[in-house]
């Protein structure tokens, strides 16, 4: 009840609630993660600082894309998932992100999808700290 109640007070959180699928706990533990959004030059940096990224390893001809990198904040990212996971199996409201992510699914399968969305979602939800703009379904594929 404390934790909803300093989400509705802070205009950061209330800021990442507009996004379906987020509520209290991801948007407060995404706050207080970031601290501050200046921190990161681009908002792409923020998938990789969470670990939602894939390992490179490329030794002379050899190159391929591993899994993701598990490096920051492990719970962070279990939020995120779970975000990503409500995204694209439970949100009513249409989006850009959910079509994204509903046709990244049929290619690749879910868990990869909801990696691939919780990743697009931290770089949006960095954005819209960044910004202070509320969530835009049409455009939220382009942050």
């Amino acid at each position: 009840r404390q934790l909803i109640a300093s989400a509705r007070q802070s205009e950061a959180c209330q800021l990442l609630m507009s996004i379906p699928g987020v509520g209290a706990v991801t948007a407060t533990s995404f706050t207080t993660a970031i601290e501050d959004p200046a921190n990161f030059r681009k908002s792409r940096s923020v998938g990789a600082w969470l670990g939602l990224t894939t390992r490179r390893y490329q030794s002379g001809e050899v190159d391929y894309d591993g899994h993701i990198s598990r490096r920051g904040d492990a719970h962070l990212r279990g939020l995120l998932y779970e975000a990503a996971t409500v995204i694209l199996t439970r949100a009513y409201a249409e989006s850009n992100l959910r079509a994204w992510g509903l046709k990244l699914r049929e290619r690749i399968g879910f868990k990869r999808a909801a990696v691939a969305v919780a990743r697009k979602l931290a770089v949006i939800m960095h954005s819209m700290l960044k910004s202070g703009e509320l969530f835009n379904r049409e455009t939220s594929i382009m942050a």
